[in-house]
């Protein structure tokens, strides 16, 4: 026992926590996400320690309607249960593996019948007896070299990853719930304009065909007019179906049926663009975004694993003890002189296991760059995604100015076109013509702003949504 308690000590002395130590990777050094200027964009940057957006981003729309079914989404979504179950789940067994830094005691109890042979004894020749032992046992591994301490890090940080996937799945629900009440609204919206464009077709086609009827215009101008009714009803079906699909995604996202459930009949006026977008800095992106997060904690434990698999090339050394009660009678069981106890130091250390602990430790090494690139990874295309919708968002302005402008003349010529026939000058199918203009021009708007809608919905969940810094 001298040996072993020297033994412990003098490694217990020596001992120290294998592998590296996590250090959290440097911030890019970045001060811009796009190359060109956007000058059309009124952006709001937020400082380090700021929040970017309100808590609830969604709410940057002012939609009560929105809120409401967000709400909804994040109560019965079920890819978020699956997360959060996940991340449960990554707790507990963090805990069972703290609990393995600690001594473990266990109750024993025995009872039995045997029979010993004549060559155990020595020749002697015992009769069969009944055994009875109670007690209790204490086992303890000194965790000198760290793999102990490295496995609870290892699992803390997969913890950690879980919870901030957990954030991600939170983040991606409520984008994915906006997105699809944008595109119901605009379908709708496209839906009422087109069928604006058939009402005027269909009120062209009746005045041509009572012209024709009466010998003033051709045949020919006839079947003009019931070419385009025809070619415009083929605006209605797509729109109709992207309408549906919209639909039926949205109820699976609040975990509903798509027959049990339907959202709110969403229209573009129900909801307001921000006068400024929020803006995030480069260099507090990866604090931001929960994917990158989660990343950065998959780097934390693949650091760990390294540990770990370092100390598994040191002795590993366990002690075990034990107090407990033997008797041949029950009713001598609990007597001072059957006091029985036990106590062992056991050490192991590897000696030749071909390579294999070192192949391991290489192994998890590699783990590491792999971790580390594919961290470096999804920092480059977080910056990719913000500065593909800014550039989006530039060119939703331009184009949503441009359908405004395509407007207003259309409107200004039907306005034009109704003095002229007024005046006499001209007919009522330039009318009807010029009306649909102001229909399609109206469809254009439509898409326009229910695009921006997206791009800005968008850009808040490339930032990272509501996520604290």
């Amino acid at each position: 026992m001298k040996l072993v308690a020297a033994l412990v000590t003098a490694l217990l002395l020596t001992g120290c926590v294998a592998g590296p130590d996590f250090r959290t990777p440097d911030a890019p050094a970045a001060n811009r996400y796009t190359t060109e200027v956007l000058p059309s964009l009124t952006l709001s940057s937020a400082q380090p320690g700021e929040a970017a957006v309100p808590e609830m981003w969604w709410s940057l729309f002012h939609s009560p309607k929105l809120d409401e079914t967000v709400r909804v989404a994040l109560e019965g979504n079920r890819d978020l249960k699956v997360a959060q179950a996940t991340l449960k789940q990554a707790s507990e067994l963090l805990g069972a593996t703290r609990a393995a830094r600690l001594p473990e005691v266990t109750a024993e109890a025995s009872n039995g019948r045997q029979k010993l042979g004549a060559a155990f004894l020595g020749g002697f020749n015992l009769p069969p007896f009944t055994y009875y032992s109670v007690g209790t046992s204490v086992s303890y591994a000194f965790d000198f070299a760290g793999g102990v301490h490295r496995t609870v890090e290892q699992n803390a940080a997969l913890a950690e990853a879980q919870a901030h996937e957990v954030d991600a799945a939170r983040l991606s629900l409520t984008g994915n719930v906006v997105l699809q009440a944008f595109a119901i609204a605009s379908a709708r919206a496209q839906i009422r304009a087109a069928e604006g464009v058939l009402e005027d077709d269909r009120r062209n086609v009746e005045l041509v065909r009572k012209a024709f009827e009466e010998g003033s215009v051709p045949r020919l101008d006839l079947l003009s007019a019931e070419s385009q009714l025809a070619q415009d009803q083929t605006l209605l079906p797509p729109l109709r179906q992207e309408l549906s699909a919209a639909r039926h995604a949205l109820a699976v996202l609040v975990g509903e049926a798509p027959g049990n459930w339907s959202p709110p009949d969403f229209d573009l006026e129900d909801f307001a663009l921000p006068a400024t977008l929020p803006l995030s800095l480069p260099s507090e992106l990866a604090r931001r975004r929960p994917d990158i997060r989660s990343e950065e904690a998959q780097l934390h434990a693949a650091t760990a694993a390294v540990g770990v698999a370092a100390a598994n090339l040191y002795p590993q050394i366990r002690l075990t003890g034990s107090l407990s009660q033997q008797a041949i009678t029950l009713g001598s069981l609990f007597d001072s002189k059957n006091d029985a106890f036990s106590l062992a130091g056991n050490v192991t250390a590897p000696i030749f296991d071909f390579g294999r602990r070192r192949a391991e430790k290489r192994a998890s090494e590699a783990a590491l760059q792999a971790s580390l690139a594919r961290y470096e990874q999804t920092v480059l295309i977080a910056f990719r995604q913000v500065a593909d919708v800014l550039s989006a968002l530039e060119h939703d302005t331009q184009d949503t100015e441009a359908q405004q402008r395509a407007l207003d003349v259309a409107e200004s010529s039907l306005a034009l076109t109704r003095e002229s026939y007024s005046a006499g000058n001209t007919g009522v199918l330039q009318i009807l013509d010029a009306e649909r203009q102001v229909q399609r021009a109206r469809m254009g708007v439509a898409r326009a702003r229910a695009q921006k809608m997206r791009d800005t919905a968008e850009l808040v969940v490339a930032l990272g949504g509501d996520s604290p810094l």
